[in-house]
Parts: C-alpha cells; sequence; structure tokens
C-alpha cells in the first residue's frame, strides 16, 4: 500500500464509518509512524477534513489491538496456501470472520493491561 492507496482506504471506509456510527466531533483517529501515515499528502487529506490525529512517538510499543489481529489472519491464510488474488480475498474473508469474538475481548485487556504495568 501506498500514500495514495491509503488516503484512498480512509475516505472510503473511516468517513463513512464515522458517520455510520454517528460519531460527533472530539473523537481521535489513530495510526502509527508508518511512513505512509506521516507522508505530507497524509496529514494534509487528515487536516483538510478536520481530524484529531494521536501524537505517536517515534520507536514506541504498538498498543494497537488490530496488529494482534492481523497477525491471526496472516497465520490462518498462510495455512490455507492461496493460489491467486482471488483465493487470497475469499480466505482473508472467510478466515476474518472465524476469528473468534473472545480473541477480540483478549487482544483488548492485554493491551489495557500494558498500559497499567
Amino acid at each position: 500500500m501506498n500514500v495514495a492507496m491509503y488516503r484512498e482506504n480512509l475516505s472510503d471506509n473511516l468517513l463513512p464509518s464515522a458517520r455510520a456510527l454517528k460519531m460527533k466531533r472530539g473523537w481521535v483517529f489513530q495510526h502509527d509512524n508508518d511512513p505512509k501515515h506521516t507522508a505530507r499528502a497524509t496529514k494534509e487529506w487528515l487536516r483538510k477534513k478536520h481530524f484529531k490525529v494521536l501524537e505517536w512517538p517515534s520507536q514506541s510499543p504498538d498498543l494497537n489491538p488490530i496488529e494482534n489481529l492481523w497477525r491471526e489472519l496472516k497465520v490462518r491464510v498462510a495455512q490455507r496456501q492461496p493460489q491467486n488474488i482471488t483465493a487470497l480475498e475469499e480466505i482473508c474473508m472467510e478466515e476474518w470472520a472465524k476469528i473468534p469474538a473472545t480473541l477480540y475481548k483478549s487482544v483488548v485487556e492485554e493491551k489495557k493491561r500494558m498500559l497499567v504495568e
């Protein structure tokens, strides 16, 4: 994914999700220091859309629970060995749907414990 694709993803997903969830002003968007996140074009897009962005110190531990879930998905998909992009997409969707809610909860709880320690 490059900077343009990231901004397109934000536009296609973040904006509609915020609207669908009826999120009022005051919420804060979080992403890490990946170069596409910190690119001037991305920062400008977020500024123009009036998003507040959480400051993310460099070299900080990754406290975003989604990273653990991406790893889980990656392992599950690799075990099924997709042979082409269509199979990869289908397998990703199937395996994401199979990840139990209890795993989501445990990942969030683990991150909460990290913050307290």
